[in-house]
């Protein structure tokens, strides 16, 4: 045969029919993992590493009140984005299975989290006549249930226990409630917003962009301009993390990313300096100024999904901080609701050492300060995620655990080294 070589090439020509099956074998193999999917399998310990900062980050802003901690780390957009990212990964499913699995490891813990608050504010005088309109009261109790819009809570007409705690404490610890409230809302849309994004990608992530510009000419108050605002400032966070996981980010040159996402983040910082404050030597708070979030957020968040190496180990460094980490993302829900009272509570704690005449007298220099608070919150926060973060193990359909610490066994720390 090895002489005839044209009678080989002859011989393949007359048997085109087992040559056509190979093509058509090899091309949809071939296609189906596309290029999108890199993620499909395992967790991004990159994507867990900004949601601990994201969350450490918000336990330090709402006991300082920095202003300049929303511009070194703008946790709002992060968490939305890496959300988004989460929800494009498992609507690969049906959607409406998908959104009820959702909602399931949503909603348990927000039930639980208002028995609590719900019995602490009527113990403290709340109840349907505080607000002059008993079937409302009760009417919007039922949010509690599916927070389309705020649950209630109580603005006024507290006591503080008798003067322990400020009178505003139950405002203070509904702050969480909006967090809820706009991710319900991007998960129930998410479906649609996928659909546009694969067809329309430019346009869907810069539209509610553009509509966070709209805002100021509605009013500012009420529930529907609540969710509308929520959905603009950090919708296009939430799309953008959807791009990343549909690898739409990385079609793009290499210089596209890091050339545009400072230009935003600049247009952000000039909108929000040119916003009047009380005190012209300071640069007013990022989360006060909805389009200024908006924009920063935007290039901030496009920023670090472009840099996002897509850690499946951790590099050698963040080795030692798996564990910390590791909970804060398994208990990430639980983290985000308590740490509000948490807060709450540190201060009749820490004003228990004014009475002590020589903590008032040695370190009155250090009472004045947010640190004791702080000092004393991180332990509460602690307990209350030890004894009500199990809740998250049940609504994820996994057996309950107290404190999901990683488990390391003997045959992975031997891969590991």
């Amino acid at each position: 045969m090895s002489s005839f070589p044209q009678h080989i090439e002859t011989m393949q020509l007359r048997v085109p029919p087992p040559r056509q099956p190979e093509p058509q074998a090899v091309e949809p193999v071939a296609e189906e993992p596309p290029a999108p999917r890199p993620r499909s399998g395992g967790r991004d310990r990159y994507l867990d590493l900004l949601r601990a900062l994201a969350l450490v980050r918000v336990v330090i802003y709402h006991n300082f009140s920095w202003a300049w901690l929303p511009l070194v780390f703008p946790s709002m957009g992060v968490m939305f984005a890496l959300a988004g990212s989460l929800m494009a990964r498992s609507l690969n499913r049906p959607a409406l299975s998908v959104i009820r699995g959702r909602l399931r490891r949503l909603l348990p813990p927000l039930w639980l989290f208002g028995i609590v608050t719900i019995s602490l504010s009527l113990l403290d005088g709340w109840g349907p006549n505080s607000e002059g309109h008993p079937g409302w009261w009760w009417g919007k109790l039922v949010l509690w249930l599916v927070p389309l819009s705020t649950p209630p809570f109580a603005e006024h007409g507290l006591s503080g226990f008798g003067g322990l705690m400020e009178a505003n404490w139950a405002e203070q610890v509904g702050v969480p409630l909006w967090y809820l409230r706009a991710y319900l809302w991007y998960v129930l849309l998410s479906p649609l917003m996928l659909k546009a994004l694969r067809r329309f990608p430019v346009i869907t992530i810069l539209t509610p962009l553009a509509l966070t510009f709209c805002s100021p000419l509605l009013p500012d108050d009420g529930r529907i301009w609540e969710t509308f605002s929520d959905f603009t400032i950090f919708g296009s966070c939430w799309i953008l993390g959807m791009a990343h996981q549909e690898g739409l980010l990385r079609k793009l040159p290499q210089y596209v990313a890091p050339s545009i996402a400072p230009l935003v983040m600049v247009a952000g910082y000039w909108w929000l300096s040119s916003r009047p404050v009380l005190d012209p030597t300071e640069v007013g708070d990022l989360e006060s100024v909805p389009i200024a979030q908006a924009v920063w957020s935007f290039g901030f968040v496009l920023l670090l999904l472009h840099l996002s190496p897509s850690w499946g180990t951790w590099p050698g460094p963040l080795q030692r901080f798996n564990g910390l980490i590791s909970l804060l993302n398994a208990r990430a829900v639980s983290v985000y609701l308590w740490h509000t009272l948490a807060l709450e509570l540190s201060v009749p704690i820490v004003d228990l050492a004014w009475r002590s005449d020589w903590a008032s007298g040695h370190l009155s220099w250090l009472l004045t300060t947010r640190y004791p608070q702080l000092l004393v919150a991180v332990p509460l926060l602690a307990l209350f995620v030890l004894t009500f973060g199990w809740i998250e193990d049940l609504a994820a359909k996994r057996s309950p655990r107290l404190f999901p610490w990683p488990r390391r066994s003997r045959g992975r720390r031997r891969a590991l080294s």
